[in-house]
C-alpha cells in the first residue's frame, strides 16, 4: 500500500508542498540585506539594484515554462504515462541554480572570494532567485493538471505555501544561526537544494480525478491554515518575549511535525479513491479557449491552446500584464524597503524582524485565499476571478496610503493590507492564465506576465522609492529619518495600484462571457 500511495497525485502534492516550504529564500532578502550592504559598501540604491536582479530572477520563468513543456507534454505517451522526462527535471535544474547562487553570495560576503563587483553581485542574486521559477513552475502547473476543476484552490495551495516559505526559513534561522546572516546565506544554499533532489522523484502528472477531490484539497486547506496560524502565534510570542534557545527549538519541531501532516491527507484520499477520468489535461476549466481581439472568447478543441506568441496577440494578455505591473511591482516594492522604511520610523529591531516574517504570514492568506474564494466564487456564484483581483488591487491602494500617511505603527496594518493584497495576485493570475489561454503552455505564459513583478519593482522600487529616499537624506550618513522618507514615494505608488484597479475592470468586462461560459460548464457536470 505504501508503494501505491507513493503514485498518487496526492503524494505528488505532497511533495511539491515541501519544496514549496524551502523554496522562498528570496522573501528572506531583509534578514541578509543589512550584512550584505555592509560588507559590499552599497548605498542604497545600489543595495536596491541587486534586490531588483532578485526579482527578475524569481519571476522571469521564460525558460523554466519552456523546460517544462518540453519535459512533460513532448514526452507523454499515448497512455498517458510518462518517460523519462517530467516535472523532476526542472526541479533538478532549480536546486542546482538554488546552491551555486546562495553559496556564491555566501563566499562572497564571507570574503571566501575577492568582493565581486555589482554586476557579478546581481548575477549571484539572479542565479539564486531563478532557482525559484523552476521549482515553483513544476510544483505549480503540474498540481494544476492533477486538479483541473478545482486549479484556483491547487495552485493557492503552491502559492500559499512558497509564501510561507519565508517565516520558516526564518524560524529555521533563528535556531540555527540566530544573528548570523552570512551562515543564514549558506543555509539557503543547502537546504532548499537538498530536500527538492530527495523528493522530486514524487512529483508527477496524473491523468484521473477522484469524485471527492474537493473533500480532500479542504483537507489541506485547513491545514495549511493551521500551520500558518501556528507560525503567526510563534512569531508574536518571540517579538514579546524574549524566548531561550530551547524553547526556539521546539518550535521549530512542532513546526516541522505539522509540515508532514499532508501526509495524513495522501493516505487517506488514497484509502477512499473512486477515479474517473480527468476532464482534459490542456485546460482546467474548459475544455480548451481561443481569445479573438474583439474580446469574444470561444470553445475549441483540446489540442488548440494557446501558446505563448498567440496570447501575446490579444489584448488580455496585455491588460493582465499591466494589472500585474502595478499590483505586483508595487507589493513587492514594500517587502523590498520594509527594513529602511521601519528605521526611518524608528521601528525596533525586533519589531521590524516582526514585520519582516509576519509578511510571509499575509502573502500566505493571500496566496491561499485568493486561489480557495476565486474558486468558491466561480463555483457557487459564477463571478469571475478578474472581478476578485480588482477588489484586491483596490484594497492595496487602501494599504499603501497608510504606509505614506507615516502615524504610530502605520506598518502593522499597512503590511497587513498590502501583504494579502499582494499575494493574491500570485494565485489568481496563474489561474486566470491558464482559463484565457489553456494550460498546455500555461508554464511558458504565466511565467512571461510574471516578467511584470520586476518590471514593477525597477521602476517602484529603484528609480522611484530609491531616488526619492536618496535625495531626502539630510545631512551626512546615507540614513533618512522621519515620515517624509517614504511619503512621497508611497502616494505615487498607491495611484498605481489604483491604475491596476481600473485595468483589471476592464479585464471583468471583457471576460464576463468566458466565465459565464465556465459555470454554465460547471452546472452542466452537477
Amino acid at each position: 500500500m505504501a508503494t501505491e500511495i507513493l503514485r498518487t497525485k496526492w503524494m505528488a502534492m505532497t511533495a511539491s508542498i515541501w519544496i514549496q516550504c524551502s523554496a522562498g529564500g528570496s522573501y528572506t532578502f531583509g534578514i541578509y540585506s543589512a550584512i550584505l550592504k555592509s560588507t559590499q559598501s552599497y548605498d542604497q540604491s545600489t543595495l536596491d539594484t541587486v534586490s531588483v536582479f532578485k526579482d527578475i530572477g524569481g519571476n522571469v520563468g521564460v525558460l523554466s515554462g519552456l523546460v517544462y513543456t518540453a519535459a512533460t507534454f513532448n514526452r507523454r505517451r499515448r497512455d498517458g504515462r510518462e518517460r523519462r522526462g517530467g516535472p523532476w527535471v526542472v526541479i533538478l535544474i532549480g536546486a542546482i541554480l538554488n546552491f551555486t547562487g546562495y553559496f556564491l553570495m555566501w563566499a562572497s560576503v564571507t570574503g571566501l572570494i575577492k568582493r565581486p563587483p555589482v554586476p557579478v553581485m546581481c548575477l549571484f542574486m539572479f542565479i539564486a532567485a531563478q532557482s525559484l521559477t523552476f521549482l515553483n513552475t513544476a510544483n505549480v502547473v503540474s498540481s494544476l493538471e492533477n486538479f483541473a476543476d478545482y486549479g484556483g484552490t491547487a495552485v493557492g495551495i503552491m502559492k500559499g505555501f512558497v509564501g510561507l516559505s519565508g517565516a520558516m526559513l526564518i524560524q529555521l534561522y533563528e535556531v540555527i544561526c540566530p544573528g548570523d546572516p552570512k551562515t543564514f546565506i549558506l543555509l539557503l544554499a543547502i537546504v532548499p537544494s537538498l530536500l527538492s533532489v530527495l523528493v522530486m522523484p514524487l512529483v508527477r502528472v496524473y491523468k484521473t480525478s477522484t469524485v471527492d477531490e474537493k473533500k480532500h484539497l479542504d483537507g489541506l486547506s485547513t491545514l495549511s491554515l493551521i500551520i500558518a496560524a501556528y507560525l503567526m502565534i510563534t512569531i508574536i510570542l518571540k517579538s514579546t518575549l524574549s524566548l531561550p534557545s530551547w524553547a526556539n527549538a521546539v518550535t521549530l519541531a512542532v513546526l516541522l511535525v505539522l509540515l508532514t501532516s499532508p501526509l495524513l491527507v495522501a493516505v487517506r484520499a488514497h484509502r477512499d479513491r473512486t477515479e474517473k477520468p480527468l476532464s482534459s489535461v490542456y485546460s482546467p476549466l474548459v475544455d480548451n479557449l481561443e481569445a479573438t481581439t474583439s474580446g469574444e472568447i470561444l470553445m475549441l478543441d483540446e489540442d488548440k491552446s494557446l501558446n505563448l506568441l498567440q496570447a501575446m496577440c490579444n489584448v488580455d494578455f496585455w491588460l493582465l500584464f499591466l494589472a500585474m505591473i502595478c499590483g505586483m511591482g508595487s507589493g513587492i516594492s514594500t517587502i523590498n524597503n520594509i527594513r529602511q522604511i521601519g528605521e526611518s520610523l524608528r521601528y525596533t529591531s525586533v519589531e521590524i524582524n516582526s514585520l519582516l516574517a509576519l509578511w510571509n504570514i499575509w502573502n500566505f492568506i493571500g496566496r491561499f485565499g485568493g486561489g480557495y474564494v476565486s474558486d468558491w466564487l466561480l463555483h457557487r456564484k459564477g463571478w469571475p476571478r478578474p472581478l476578485l483581483m480588482a477588489t484586491t488591487l483596490g484594497t492595496m491602494t487602501i494599504g499603501h496610503l497608510i504606509i505614506a500617511s507615516g502615524f504610530q505603527g502605520n506598518l502593522y496594518p499597512g503590511s497587513i493590507i498590502v501583504g494579502i493584497c499582494y499575494g493574491s495576485q500570485w494565485s489568481l493570475m496563474p489561474t486566470i492564465t491558464s482559463e484565457l489561454f489553456g494550460v498546455k503552455h500555461m508554464g511558458t505564459i504565466y511565467n512571461t506576465i510574471s516578467i511584470a513583478s520586476p518590471m514593477g519593482s525597477y521602476i517602484f522600487s529603484v528609480r522611484l522609492i530609491g531616488y526619492i529616499y536618496d535625495h531626502t537624506i539630510i545631512g551626512e550618513g546615507n540614513t533618512c529619518y522621519g515620515p517624509h522618507c517614504f511619503r512621497l514615494a508611497y502616494v505615487i505608488i498607491a495611484s498605481v495600484a489604483f491604475l491596476g484597479f481600473l485595468v483589471s475592470c476592464v479585464l471583468v468586462f471583457r471576460t464576463k462571457t468566458l466565465y459565464r461560459q465556465i459555470f454554465e460548464k460547471m452546472l452542466h457536470r452537477r
